[in-house]
């Protein structure tokens, strides 16, 4: 395959790094499970205190996402900064098929999208955050416009995905978070945060109002986009809390580190990780992949 998307000027994520888990907060923690679990077949792998961790059915170590509880409330319909969608990665085509049939059987609202790269649903959890499932199509047939990767929203045929489906099982083992996708408030200063100073390979820039980037020729770890006129959201709202990229190696941690300060960004270490806030608070954390 081709080499393609734009290296950053310094520091550069290697391949192999992945979106990892996400913290959520929710303004009604049984509420959210219950939708999680039946909704979208997600396993609870644990409960402390107010929160929940959810992964898929079989991957009982792994969590995907962690539910946290409280006194939040609902975020107002609209363009509120931070989250537009977190995406998970179903396996194959066939488990995104499964699904489908089951949310037209429980009456769920989803939209859809053909991406060309891989294809898409997208509904809302009950606090409005949203979250896409998918599944990408084979990466050799991935077509690029020099060194930019081709990607679109196209009509997603849901007859033919679930022509044949079996029944839903819950999600299923091998799924994982594929992406996250954030409102942002200018796409050079998303470029800077993420690009220049994380180190993340810019992949498509000529989407309407959407800049997209990735490491190790991935189609996107990361969407930011100037389709929401809001503010971040606040405190005692429902929203994504946190963020986690895998690096292979703490090596690669510690030099993403040390490129954020370079750059001028605040770093709060914990251990071998460390966490900072793009320019509208939204929080990343990098760490090295265990195991």
């Amino acid at each position: 395959m081709q080499p393609f998307g734009v290296a950053p000027p310094g520091f550069r994520l290697p391949a192999g790094t992945r979106v990892g888990e996400l913290h959520l907060r929710v303004s009604d923690l049984a509420r959210s499970a219950r939708f999680y679990e039946s909704a979208l077949g997600f396993r609870v792998l644990s409960t402390s205190g107010d929160s929940v961790s959810l992964g898929a059915q079989g991957d009982e170590a792994r969590p995907l996402v962690h539910l946290h509880g409280g006194d939040a409330v609902r975020p107002s319909p609209g363009g509120r900064l931070g989250l537009y969608h977190f995406a998970i990665l179903l396996p194959d085509r066939a488990a995104l098929g499964r699904l489908v049939k089951h949310l037209a059987r429980r009456r769920v609202a989803m939209g859809g999208g053909d991406h060309l790269v891989s294809e898409a649903i997208y509904l809302d959890d009950p606090d409005r955050l949203g979250i896409e499932l998918y599944s990408d199509r084979p990466r050799e047939g991935w077509q690029h416009e020099g060194r930019e990767l081709v990607m679109a929203t196209e009509p997603l045929d849901m007859d033919d995905l679930m022509r044949g489906a079996g029944e839903w099982d819950g999600l299923p083992a091998g799924s994982r978070v594929g992406h996250v996708h954030l409102h942002v408030g200018d796409l050079r200063e998303a470029e800077r945060f993420y690009h220049a100073a994380l180190g993340l390979d810019k992949v498509v820039w000529s989407y309407p109002g959407a800049l997209f980037f990735s490491a190790g020729g991935y189609h996107h770890h990361l969407g930011t986009n100037t389709w929401g006129t809001g503010t971040p959201p606040a405190q005692d709202e429902a929203r994504l809390l946190s963020w986690e990229l895998l690096v292979p190696g703490g090596e690669a941690a510690a030099a993403a580190a040390r490129s954020l300060q370079t750059a001028g960004f605040e770093v709060e270490h914990s251990g071998g990780a460390f966490s900072a806030s793009d320019p509208w608070g939204t929080r990343v954390q990098v760490a090295a992949e265990q195991g």
